[in-house]
Order: structure tokens, then C-alpha cells, then sequence
């Protein structure tokens, strides 16, 4: 037995299970952005530019940013909540540039060939959730420029931070899934490598989402 931040008694089992979960979550969001780069050969043509910049958004950025948080799988889990801070904000950064570039590729890409815009369940998501992950972005700064948020608490602030981040995640992952489904990826992918990919989104989002109910969960507790 041990006793974890939250000072509750688990069994050190569970921690174990924790730290190998985070560290196969770091693993499958960097494999999955390297199949999908390799199958998408950015440069090759305009349109390969956008698979492989939102899998980079998505799956391998706004997946690191969180996980620099988790007790049981941040890679500077030893430097300060500060610093960690910084470097979630830069990741955070480089997501939205990412998606925001991925949708501009996406959108000039039909422009050029005439076709029609949003027209499947994966642009209809997709363009709300880049808009949502750059207002995320924006909402974030009183968080390091408190006087940006007067009459708000920063505990309060970081909660909600936290709830509409992880909401964010989820249509990220959403859209990422729902482009696996598109006619580029399935005419590339097929069989037991359809579903492996799929699973690797699914995966991480559940981890991610476990790490961000745990924690808000905790600090519920300790307040009550």
C-alpha cells in the first residue's frame, strides 16, 4: 500500500498500472502520428499536408500538453506546476497552429479542385473543433495573466480549464476517428489495420480522460 497525492490508500498495484498506461499512451500517440505521416507523405501533394497536420495537432500535441500533468506519466514530472505550465501553454501553441494550418489546407485544397465544403461528418466536426481549440487556447491566458480575470478565483478558473480542455480533446478525437472513416484512409488502410488505428485514438483518449476525472475528482474531495 501507498498512499498518493490525494493522501487515499491504494494498492501500489494500481500506480503500476497507472505509469504503464501513461508511458503505452506516449508510445501509440507517437506511432500512430508516424503511420500516418508515412501514409500520408506530407509534400507529396496539398492535400497530404492536412492528414498528417492534425494527426500532429491532435493526437501527438494536445495529447503530450495534457499528459505533462499526470502524476504517473509526465515527462518532467520533477520540474515545478509552473514550469509545466509554460511548456502546456507552448505545446498548446503549436496545436492550434497545426489545426488551424490542417483546416486552411483542407479548405484551399477544395477550392482549387471545386468541390464542396463540409460535407461529410468529418468537416461538419472538424471545423468546429479547430474553432473550439483556439478559442480553448485564447481562454486559457488569465490562467498565466491573472489580473485578466478579476473576480475569479484561479482554483475556479483551472477547473473549468480543465472540464471544457478534456470536452475540447474529445472532439479532437472525435474528428480524427471520423477521418479514418474517410475515403483517403480507408482506401489506404484496411483490415485488422483499420481497427489497430482506430483503436490508437480511442486509447489515448481514455487515459487522458481518466487523468483529468481523477484529478478533478480529487480536488472536489479535498474541498468537500
Amino acid at each position: 500500500m501507498f498512499n498518493n497525492k490525494e493522501g487515499e490508500s491504494e494498492p501500489r498495484i494500481y500506480g503500476f498500472i497507472r505509469s504503464a498506461a501513461a508511458a503505452l499512451t506516449h508510445l501509440v500517440c507517437i506511432v500512430f502520428t508516424v503511420f500516418v505521416t508515412v501514409l500520408s507523405r506530407p509534400g507529396s501533394s496539398l492535400f497530404s499536408w492536412h492528414p498528417f497536420l492534425m494527426t500532429l495537432s491532435f493526437s501527438l500535441l494536445m495529447t503530450e500538453a495534457i499528459l505533462l500533468f499526470s502524476p504517473h506519466g509526465s515527462p518532467i514530472k520533477k520540474l515545478t506546476h509552473k514550469t509545466k505550465g509554460r511548456v502546456h501553454w507552448i505545446l498548446q501553441c503549436l496545436c492550434v497552429s497545426c489545426a488551424v494550418l490542417g483546416l486552411a489546407v483542407i479548405f484551399y485544397n477544395k477550392h482549387l479542385n471545386s468541390k464542396p465544403h463540409f460535407t461529410s461528418w468529418h468537416g461538419f466536426l472538424g471545423l468546429p473543433t479547430v474553432c473550439v481549440v483556439v478559442l480553448q487556447s485564447g481562454a486559457a491566458a488569465p490562467l498565466i495573466y491573472h489580473s485578466l480575470a478579476k473576480g475569479w478565483s484561479l482554483a475556479k478558473l483551472k477547473r473549468y480549464h480543465a472540464a471544457s480542455g478534456l470536452i475540447t480533446y474529445l472532439l479532437g478525437t472525435a474528428s480524427v476517428l471520423l477521418g479514418l472513416c474517410s475515403a483517403w484512409f480507408t482506401g489506404s488502410v484496411v483490415g485488422y489495420s483499420w481497427y489497430l488505428s482506430a483503436l490508437c485514438p480511442v486509447l489515448t483518449a481514455s487515459v487522458v480522460m481518466n487523468q483529468v476525472t481523477r484529478a478533478y475528482m480529487a480536488k472536489k474531495r479535498l474541498q468537500s
